[in-house]
């Protein structure tokens, strides 16, 4: 009994939690052009990486401190049942919308609603693993990247949302589409940073063409410079040390090699 009034609790507070957090970000653009600009700062990292926080990570951190598994399933159950209840309420409110051409409906025809709906919930599973990836961007990478001299990056430039601006998403179209934002940003940065770690200590292509195919598409150097399966080490440390014998610590494609210290030429007379 006390696990099951634990888990009800968890769920009421979790749910109208998320639904007061969805009703303020409604609510801020709408105050003004202070309340615009706020907007658009919590649309961008570092204040997106606050609002993703709220919504995804916080109740599975909170809820099992308060309440054990209790509190973990009912930290989930009330994070769905908030995301069904805005959907509900956000396509009731933009009403005209729904019956117009959408991403739900069309996908929905071509592969089924219930398998369309089933596969939209299993990509949320993974949520907490981007935004565990995004914790390391943030937390680990700064340090990461002043011990070995790796290029510094404005993450805003990657973790930003803007499809909400997008004419037509309303409801589940827009959730989803807003998840997808977030997540391909956070992804390619991760990327990105995995270039420069490759190409610096690892520079040695795979014996097997297919991954050296499949893995040149996100690590461009494989087929760039990095040395042959079949190589020797001295030739892996002649690489190193033309590569990254000076200030630059970047896989060999990155912009900062093609500028002087990062900056477009122009730019370094100023």
């Amino acid at each position: 009994m006390h696990f099951i009034i634990c888990y009800a609790v968890t769920v009421v507070i979790v749910a109208v939690g998320m639904l007061a957090g969805a009703g303020l970000l409604h609510l801020i653009p709408r105050r003004g052009p202070t309340g615009k600009r706020i907007s658009e700062a919590l649309c961008v990292a570092p204040g997106l990486d606050v609002v993703v926080t709220y919504f995804t990570a916080a109740p599975l951190i909170v809820g099992p401190i308060a309440a054990g598994w209790a509190g973990l399933l009912g930290a989930i159950t009330g994070q769905v049942v908030s995301v069904l209840i805005w959907t509900g309420l956000h396509e009731r409110i933009n009403h005209h919308k729904v019956r117009e051409p959408r991403i739900t409906t069309v996908l929905n025809r071509i592969v089924g609603r219930w398998n369309n709906h089933a596969a939209l919930w299993l990509t949320a599973i993974v949520t907490p693993i981007f935004w565990l990836i995004r914790m390391c961007e943030i937390f680990i990478y700064p340090p990461f990247r002043w011990l070995v001299k790796f290029p510094r990056y404005d993450s805003s430039e990657w973790v930003r949302v803007s499809r909400h601006k997008f004419d037509g998403l309303i409801g589940q179209d827009l959730i989803w589409c807003l998840y997808c934002d977030w997540m391909t940003g956070v992804w390619s940065l991760g990327s990105e940073i995995l270039r420069n770690v490759e190409s610096f200590w690892c520079p040695i292509r795979f014996d097997d063409a297919k991954k050296c195919a499949n893995c040149s598409i996100d690590f461009p150097d494989l087929n760039k410079g990095w040395i042959d399966a079949g190589g020797q080490i001295a030739q892996v440390g002649t690489l190193l040390q033309d590569a990254h014998g000076g200030d630059t610590h970047a896989w060999f494609g990155h912009p900062v090699r093609l500028t002087v210290n990062g900056k477009e030429p122009d730019q370094t007379k100023k």
